[in-house]
């Protein structure tokens, strides 16, 4: 089959863009509690109004998909996401931003679910995995780049300038809000997006069985079989532990160590996201050579004991032991995700659409730690929610009964011809 690289390209940077405009939050949780004077627990209303996006939309956006095809879906997207760029720019309010939030989650939600069969097709079957790696992997670079950019923008605005984009910002922001700057960039990258795709022409997708969006009684089979909860629920507890660590890193280390938000904590987000990308690739040599339960069980027990020194260790630990729990972090969505499709028979476009809305569970976390922080008064208290979603998680290495599991190299011969694994993904 032939690549069609137009289509190759553009999910690509579609990842990208995704990335860049959903990873900003934890760099501007600071600025978002102090220039609003929200609580902790309120404040953690926005990032579970973006990921409650995730939660409605994920299950409809196949449908859409399914009826109008991948380029209308993603232009609507795009549309949605600038649209609520746009609104939080022009109008910066907390429940503006709780409603612009949610668009754009929207909007990203709706991507995510048109992009991965149209990468297929694109790319070929045959290389489907190593554009997914690919995709992967600026994913991460734009979750890395995004706080750079932030930091970069908000010192260069202090600096008064009055030309280029710089100067644009200055006029268009207000002086006490210069991280709302980054509003109008994704606005811009929106429509940018929009234009891009609006000109070229798409490949027409056909949908594997295992793509396919199965109608409602499909899903209420689904949900009355115990595994397809547990793991619904494991894909909530990966993701309330990414964003619950993500969002609370610069607030952390302002509160507790008086770091600036705009520099070290900005830079402490953005290597927590490198981090993570890098462990990527640790991560697919381990589940060539290990049982993806065992690598699951080491990397999330390695996360326990990282977050700890973050929370409980000097600012100089602090700084390096959070992008760590970033780095052990990193193999957990792609294992539990197909841990869990590898332990259903049929059915796995629906079952994916469940897992899906399982990234409400982004959302649920930052509320649940604010919460318990301004009760106790001790954000290191609220991180407790954080040992539990990781402990969750732990706990799948020993529950996980996959149909199939992870074809693994023998390097060393055993004088058996016998392979040890079944194949599978």
């Amino acid at each position: 089959m032939k690549t069609n690289i137009t289509g190759v390209v553009l999910v690509l940077i579609t990842f990208f863009a995704i990335s860049f405009i959903t990873n900003i939050l934890g760099p501007l949780f600071p600025s978002l509690v102090n220039d609003f004077k929200l609580s902790l627990a309120v404040a953690g209303f926005l990032p579970f109004s973006f990921f409650a996006a995730y939660g409605v939309m994920s299950v409809p956006a196949g449908m859409l998909v399914d009826k109008y095809g991948e380029k209308t879906v993603m232009m609507a997207a795009f549309i949605m996401a600038a649209l609520g760029s746009f609104l939080f720019a022009l109008i910066p309010s907390f429940f503006m931003a709780m409603g612009s939030l949610f668009l754009i989650g929207t909007g990203m939600a709706m991507l995510q679910v048109a992009i991965n069969p149209l990468l297929r097709v694109s790319g070929g079957e045959e290389h489907f995995a190593f554009y997914s790696v690919m995709a992967q992997l600026l994913f991460g670079g734009a979750a890395t780049l995004s706080p750079m950019v932030y930091s970069y923008v908000v010192q260069a605005m202090a600096e008064q300038t009055t030309t280029g984009v710089i100067g644009f910002f200055n006029r268009m922001v207000p002086a006490d809000m210069s991280w709302l700057s980054m509003y109008w960039i994704f606005a811009v990258l929106s429509v940018l997006m929009l234009l891009f795709i609006a000109l070229i022409k798409l490949p027409r997708v056909e949908l594997n069985d295992d793509e396919a969006v199965g109608a409602w009684q499909i899903y209420r089979q689904l949900l009355k079989n115990k595994t397809v909860i547990l793991f619904f629920i494991a894909i909530a507890a990966y993701v309330g532990t990414e964003q619950g660590v993500a969002n609370v890193i610069s607030l952390f280390l302002e509160r507790y160590h008086g770091l600036d938000p705009v520099t070290v904590g900005a830079s402490t987000v953005s290597d927590f996201w490198l981090m993570l990308t890098l462990g990527c690739i640790l991560g697919l040599v381990l589940v060539k050579l290990f049982d993806s339960r065992i690598v699951l069980k080491l990397f999330s027990g390695c996360a326990f004991i990282a977050l700890t020194c973050a929370i409980f260790g000097s600012a100089e630990t602090a700084v390096v032991a959070f992008p760590l729990v970033g780095f052990f972090l990193s193999v957990m969505w792609s294992v539990i995700f197909s841990l869990a499709l590898n332990s259903v028979a049929e059915h796995h476009g629906s079952f994916a659409g469940i897992l899906c809305t399982g990234i409400v569970g982004g959302g649920l976390a930052s509320p649940i730690i604010g919460v318990i922080a301004d009760i106790t008064g001790d954000l290191r208290v609220g991180m407790v929610v954080v040992y539990i979603t990781l402990a969750y998680i732990f706990a799948i290495g020993f529950w996980a009964k996959p149909l199939v599991v992870n074809k693994t190299i023998k390097l060393f011969n055993s004088g058996s011809s016998e392979q040890a694994v079944k194949s599978g993904q």
